[in-house]
């Protein structure tokens, strides 16, 4: 009788991503730049935030950028362009999230001259479920909550 034989491949289903982000992270290393993702619930303040943090960093002499998500609008990338620092808009089409894939195609149309930079936001698409898997080369996650949706959603969303 044939003893069936089990061969287990275990693969991580964001490995592609997980290669590219370490790609990009080394590039971000390289040229000295800092890169923050910032995630939260839609309306949680995220544009809000950066619009002064942005602001701010560039008024004290330290040049920082963003990277807009958002499913189809660019609201947000023309409010934080006011800034005066350079921003970029990614509309994900639908895509609850964003991915290490469309940081690198959007860095590369942009054509930011990243050695210039001491930080680059990235500001997520307004979502919690998603984002947090996917790994977009950032040395920083940082995660807004507003008041109004209870303390409970570091534990809802980890």
């Amino acid at each position: 009788m044939n003893n069936p034989r089990i061969l287990e491949i275990r693969r991580g289903v964001l490995e592609k991503n997980d290669l590219l982000a370490q790609q990009l992270r080394a590039r971000f290393n390289e040229a000295g730049v800092y890169v923050v993702n910032l995630v939260s619930s839609p309306g949680a303040g995220k544009t809000a935030l950066l619009e002064v943090m942005l602001r701010r960093l560039r008024e004290s002499g330290h040049p920082a950028a963003a990277l807009v998500g958002d499913l189809a609008t660019d609201n947000d990338a023309q409010r934080l362009a006011r800034s005066g620092a350079p921003v970029h808009q990614i509309e994900t089409g639908g895509n609850c999230h964003l991915e290490a894939d469309m940081i690198a195609a959007h860095l590369a149309e942009w054509g930011i001259e990243l050695k210039g930079l001491e930080c680059l936001f990235i500001e997520n698409v307004g979502n919690l479920v998603c984002p947090a898997s996917f790994d977009l080369g950032q040395h920083a996650n940082v995660t807004l909550l507003a008041v109004t949706e209870g303390d409970d959603k570091p534990a809802k969303y980890p």
